[in-house]
Order: C-alpha cells, then sequence, then structure tokens
C-alpha cells in the first residue's frame, strides 16, 4: 500500500491485527508502518500518535459489539449485548483491560454506552439504578474475560492432568472441600469453566430484574 491510500481506518485496521497476532505489547507505529508496506512516518498525517492509534483500536472493538436497541426487551438486549462482548473480546484479547480506560472515546465508544444507557432507561431504570446495571454487568462480563483468558490450562485433558498434578501434592486428609469439588465437578467428562458466564450472567439479569420490580 503506497502512502496515497492509507487512511485512518485501514491504520487502524492494521493496528488491530497486529496486536490480535503479536500482542499490544509488540505495538508501535515502525510496526504497523511495516505491516502496511510504508515507512512509520506516514502514518502521522492520520493518527497523531500511539496513544491516539490505541484510542483508535479501542473505538474499532466497541464497533463490534452488539448494541442494545433502544425500546426493546432490556433482558434479551443485555444478554445479547453481553455474549457478542465476550466473543469479540476472545478476539482481541489484548483489549480487555482496555475498554474503559482511554481518555478520548471514540464515537462508536460513546455510541454503544449511549444505547446501553437508552435500552436500561427505556425500561424503567432510574438513573442511579442504570448505573449500578451497567457497572455490575461490565463487571461481571470484563472479570470474567480476564479469568478466563488467563486460566492455567487450556481444555478439559489438560485441566485432567493439572488436577491430577495438584491432587498428587496434596497432603492426605488436607483441603477436603477442594478435594471433593476437583474430583466430584471440575474434572467430570463435560465440565467447562465457559460455561459459567452464562450462569453469571443469569444471576446478574436476575438481581437487577428485582431490584427493576421494586423502584
Amino acid at each position: 500500500m503506497g502512502r496515497s491510500g492509507l487512511t485512518r481506518a485501514g491504520i487502524v485496521a492494521a493496528a488491530v491485527g497486529l496486536a490480535d497476532a503479536e500482542g499490544v505489547a509488540a505495538l508501535s507505529m515502525r510496526a504497523v508502518g511495516k505491516r502496511l508496506g510504508v515507512e512509520a512516518m506516514s502514518l502521522y498525517h492520520h493518527v497523531a500518535n500511539k496513544e491516539d492509534l490505541l484510542d483508535g483500536m479501542v473505538d474499532a472493538v466497541f464497533a463490534e459489539f452488539h448494541a442494545p436497541e433502544v425500546g426493546g426487551p432490556w433482558r434479551e438486549e443485555m444478554r445479547a449485548r453481553h455474549h457478542s462482548a465476550r466473543a469479540v473480546c476472545k478476539k482481541h484479547p489484548w483489549a480487555v483491560g482496555m475498554m474503559d480506560s482511554r481518555r478520548n472515546a471514540g464515537f462508536e465508544t460513546l455510541r454503544h454506552h449511549d444505547a446501553v444507557l437508552g435500552c436500561l432507561r427505556e425500561a424503567g431504570f432510574s438513573l442511579a439504578l442504570t448505573g449500578h446495571a451497567f457497572a455490575v454487568l461490565d463487571a461481571h462480563l470484563y472479570g470474567f474475560l480476564v479469568q478466563e483468558l488467563s486460566l492455567a490450562f487450556d481444555g478439559e485433558e489438560d485441566l485432567a492432568e493439572l488436577g491430577r498434578q495438584i491432587l498428587t501434592a496434596l497432603p492426605e486428609g488436607q483441603l477436603p472441600y477442594f478435594r471433593e469439588f476437583t474430583l466430584e465437578h471440575a474434572l467430570r467428562p463435560g465440565y467447562d469453566f465457559g460455561d459459567e458466564f452464562e450462569v453469571g450472567l443469569e444471576l446478574v439479569l436476575d438481581g437487577l430484574a428485582a431490584r427493576l420490580e421494586e423502584s
């Protein structure tokens, strides 16, 4: 790609691709320029600096989230948003800790927040309850992703091997509840930690529905 073909959107897309492939630590203007086949200096006609680039990358990730329909059934819309955001963040794991960290939020970021707020407000949530709902939903979403993406095992077979290592090293008769949970639940065929996402989400939604009914 020549300098004349550069656009901000294309530069951001290349940066997202680089971060997806190599992690955000590998991100630099030089590395993005190389990915696009141009000198790093060419990028500065479209992005001010690396921070501006990161702002754009986070904005691009928000653009992939399901935006709740204002006036739609709030519970279904929040559920769809939650599952969409999880899938998107697993594609872009570098973004998990950055989604609400940018001081210069882009339009897609603000548009997404407006949609969440609007959906809750039109469903009858007070301003205070809307704030509570948004906070606890995002705490579940991003908190679960941090845990899921940093697990010490990958898949059922790896978990079984890790479980055997831990249990073998335990002194006999110690930690009975941990032993019970591991043997009778976590190491059972078909166990998938990811299934806890839906369970936790429904608990959050049930709690919000109860609060909404009380208000």
